[in-house]
């Protein structure tokens, strides 16, 4: 099932034109939420002019930075773990014994090892990282005056749009993530929710086919109903209102639905069993193969979960684990991306919220640390085979300069070609840049 992630109005506050509107997509036998029909505002990118993607890969719960790329062989024992770092494609550089694929993909990558903020709860460090923005609205108070900050992906959907019938941002989890959604831009600017797992002999995504019960015949003949009642509308309001408007928001809608481009991008039955294998037969190897398929498709930003990374207890354990997932993953997609001449194109981030306690704690296992976190960047133009900033013997600090959650964003929105500098409107009409005071990280860029 796909779920699109949007805001809710109720009997105190739902107007009788969206009310219309929601009915009239649900009289069409489709499930598309109304945030179709808010597309309306399609603004101009006004960044530099660059088409290019993303891939994100999210590390769900935050990762252990010196069990993986920013390995202390040589620090006390209850600070490095049990891992045993091994050579890498870069000379003089290693990652984790459990990161074997990946390890051989750092020539391609650029590692910004000197992003700090200060959010230690998962929420807020979501915030942070997916937002940029370190201003996070109190979860416990009332929605009123509280600004949620729309996540990167969500400006990219907004600053690119549709294409190819697809839509801009598409998230693939099996949990929520906290503030991946469009914040105070509103419910147009959401993921596509994807929850079914790829890996699932049955995978099917309903709402890129007409429901069976419905049929090729009746979607037609609804549809030219709807299309009397249209005209009828605009001829009652005078061609103005949001009902007046509603045909090009339909039409999104039918053309998802009725696009080959959408069913063959969600057919993994057509990709060659090799090439699901190089990526792992499980939910985060497929979902991850079905971004590359849906990038190459046309849609803007696709986020990829991988859970499991909040390892309070029994850190080691379950990154023996979860590494080779990611490990696999992630090196087949840069492989695949390669091959395919689309690396250039497309941006691929691993990331998380934050990092983890450079100390063992007595479950053997690490505790939230926003202080030291790790992102990886390949693609789009970064520089290759590089590290950026550096921490100390203990992975405790940043040595030298550190860098923002505002930077990190500012950094994102350069490769993709996005203007961080635009201005939209909270819902009270206050202005708000999408970045606010970030400066792109220059030696990400190659």
């Amino acid at each position: 099932m796909i779920q699109f992630t949007h805001h809710t109005s109720r009997c105190d506050g739902m107007k009788r034109r969206e009310w219309l509107q929601i009915g009239s997509l649900s009289f069409l036998g489709l499930s598309l939420p109304r945030w179709l029909a808010a597309q309306q505002q399609q603004l101009a990118n006004g960044g530099e002019a660059r088409d290019v993607n993303c891939i994100l890969l999210w590390l769900d719960g935050g990762l252990a930075n010196m069990d993986t790329f920013d390995m202390k062989p040589t620090a006390p024992v209850e600070y490095r773990g049990e891992f045993q770092p091994i050579d890498t494609d870069l000379p003089g550089v290693t990652v984790c014994e459990h990161l074997p694929l990946i390890s051989r993909k750092l020539g391609r990558m650029c590692q910004i090892r000197n992003v700090a903020h200060e959010g230690s709860q998962h929420a807020e460090a979501s915030h942070f990282m997916l937002t940029g923005y370190p201003q996070v609205p109190d979860v416990n108070a009332a929605p009123v005056g509280s600004t949620i900050y729309p996540c990167i992906a969500s400006v990219v959907a907004r600053q690119k749009g549709w294409q190819n019938n697809l839509p801009p941002y598409v998230q693939m989890a099996g949990g929520p993530i906290a503030y991946s959604g469009a914040g105070y831009m509103g419910g147009a600017y959401n993921p596509l929710m994807i929850r079914n797992d790829p890996n699932d002999a049955a995978f099917r995504v309903d709402d890129v086919t007409i429901p069976a019960s419905v049929g090729d015949e009746r979607t037609q003949r609804r549809r030219r109903m709807l299309a009397q009642i249209d005209t009828w509308q605009r001829q009652v309001e005078g061609g103005q209102g949001v009902l007046a408007d509603r045909g090009q928001f339909y039409q999104q809608a039918y053309d998802l639905v009725t696009s080959p481009a959408a069913k063959q991008a969600f057919d993994l039955s057509t990709e060659s069993d090799a090439t699901r294998n190089a990526y792992g037969r499980n939910r985060q190897g497929q979902s991850t193969l079905l971004a590359r398929r849906l990038v190459e498709a046309g849609v803007r930003f696709v986020t990829v979960q991988f859970p499991g990374y909040d390892t309070h207890a029994g850190n080691f354990t379950t990154l023996k684990t979860n590494l080779p997932i990611i490990d696999q993953a992630w090196s087949a997609l840069l492989t695949d991306l390669e091959e395919r001449g689309m690396l250039e194109n497309t941006l691929v981030i691993c990331t998380s919220e934050f990092g983890r306690t450079p100390m063992v704690n007595g479950g053997a296992g690490r505790d939230h640390y926003p202080l030291t976190n790790l992102a990886c960047l390949s693609g789009a133009g970064v520089a290759e085979g590089t590290i950026v900033g550096s921490t100390d013997a203990k992975c405790e600090r940043v040595v030298g300069q550190s860098r923002t959650s505002l930077d990190y964003a500012a950094t994102v929105f350069r490769l993709l070609g996005v203007n961080g500098d635009a201005e939209y409107h909270a819902e009270d009409g206050r202005p708000l840049l999408v970045n606010n005071g970030g400066v792109p990280i220059d030696e990400v860029f190659g």
